[in-house]
Formats: C-alpha cells, sequence, structure tokens
C-alpha cells in the first residue's frame, strides 16, 4: 500500500531484521549463571544437617553447613545454587580428609554447571571394613552418608527431583503391607529392631534401590515395603 509522504525527508534509516531479535535478546544477557569468579556476597543463605553415625564409626555427631546463593533474585530468571559446604566435629581423626572433601565440593559448586554428580560420586564410596546401619538405612561408608545429606539438599532447593514413591507405588506400598498385616496377626519382637527400626519384619532384606532392610517376598517376587521397588512391576 502507498503512503503519501507530505512533509520533507531531512534523515532516514534501514530497519534490518535483526536488530528486533538483539533487541529481544538482549536482557537474556543480563542473566547472571553460577561461575568460578563470581564474588562471594556478604549475605548466604545457610542450612545445616546434623549427621549422627553410630559410636564404632564416630563417637561424635557431624554438623555439615551448606551456604546457597541467590541469582537473579526477584526475577522470573531467580535460582538457588549451592555456594559452599563446610562440616563441623569434635571428631578430630577425620579433620584432615573433611577439610579436603569440603574445600573440593565448594570449588565444584562455584564452578557452576551440574553439580549434581557429586551425589552419585560420594554415593560409590565403600569402605573397607564394611558398611552400617544407621535410622534402618545401611550406609556403605561415611563419606556415603554425606553424600545423602548433599542429595537432600540439592532436592530441597530443586536441583534434584524427589526420590519419594509416587502415587501408585505409595498404594502399593499399603497393600502390601495391609497384606502382611493379615498374614503375621501375631508379631514378635525383633531380634535386630536397633537395626531395623521395628518398621519392618524381621525376615525382611536388603532393598537394592533405597539400602532400607525392608524387601520382602510376596506374590512370588521381592518387593521393598520403603520404597515400593518390585520385579513384579
Amino acid at each position: 500500500m502507498a503512503i503519501k509522504i507530505d512533509k520533507k525527508i531531512v534523515s532516514y534509516s534501514v530497519h534490518k531484521a535483526d536488530q528486533a531479535e538483539n533487541k529481544a535478546a538482549a536482557p537474556a544477557a543480563d542473566i547472571i549463571q553460577m561461575h568460578e569468579t563470581l564474588e562471594r556476597p556478604d549475605v548466604l543463605i545457610g542450612s545445616t544437617y546434623k549427621l549422627k553415625t553410630p559410636e564404632h564409626v564416630s563417637a561424635h555427631a557431624m554438623y555439615i553447613t551448606i551456604n546457597d546463593i541467590v541469582l537473579n533474585e526477584g526475577t522470573e530468571h531467580e535460582l538457588r545454587r549451592p555456594f559452599e559446604v563446610f562440616i563441623n566435629s569434635k571428631n578430630m581423626d577425620h579433620f584432615q580428609w573433611i577439610v579436603a572433601l569440603t574445600r573440593i565440593m565448594s570449588a565444584v559448586f562455584r564452578k557452576g554447571g551440574d553439580v549434581t554428580f557429586l551425589v552419585e560420586e560420594l554415593h560409590s564410596v565403600f569402605d573397607p571394613r564394611g558398611g552400617y546401619w544407621n535410622k534402618g538405612q545401611f550406609m556403605p561408608s561415611l563419606i556415603s552418608e554425606i553424600g545423602d545429606v548433599i542429595e537432600k539438599h540439592l532436592i530441597k532447593i530443586g536441583m534434584l527431583k524427589s526420590n519419594e514413591p509416587d502415587e501408585h507405588q505409595k498404594k502399593l506400598i499399603e497393600m502390601k503391607r495391609a497384606e502382611l498385616e493379615n498374614a503375621q496377626r501375631q508379631s514378635e519382637d525383633s531380634a535386630d529392631e536397633e537395626s531395623s527400626g521395628g518398621q519392618f519384619p524381621d525376615t525382611a532384606e536388603l532393598c537394592t534401590k533405597c539400602h532400607h532392610k525392608a524387601a520382602i517376598m510376596m506374590d512370588g517376587c521381592m518387593t521393598c515395603l520403603n520404597c515400593g521397588d518390585s520385579k513384579c512391576g
């Protein structure tokens, strides 16, 4: 459609298509991402977790503090990411490797990117003297239990998905527990109640998925009464 110009043309400019794209992309450049040169703010959000192991592992509790930094606060791109970690304990036997571990983990946190691999790496550490039971869950090593704490924190801030059973698994667990209660009306005191927490039958076996002693044989296959894992699907 032709447009009539009644005034004198004094200047002009050529509009390019990529100008609109650059304007649209400009705000994205202001988004702050986690990187190792990011300066530490004066104030960080901290969470402290108490880790109490059996006496033969450590006589004193460990206190794991994870400080988080909030990126792009107040915007739609707001993110909470771990920035540093500290572990304190009265037990000085583990002092050297605890300091080394916390410094390495803090360096990985500050580097940014996907830091969730730390959880899997810590879980894969096994104590050559054998693991231990803590609150009904088998721990391959003290390092692995520290990995559990890191995993819980990453779930809390939204970097990992919760490993809690879904609705289908919860219904399966409730059904299997009801069947077990009907089959065993008279419960006996468990000889290993301290290790199993008394929540599951003493005949239960170790679940390879959640490491709780809660797997029993039902309907011809092993079914976990804690996480719902079943070979039957």
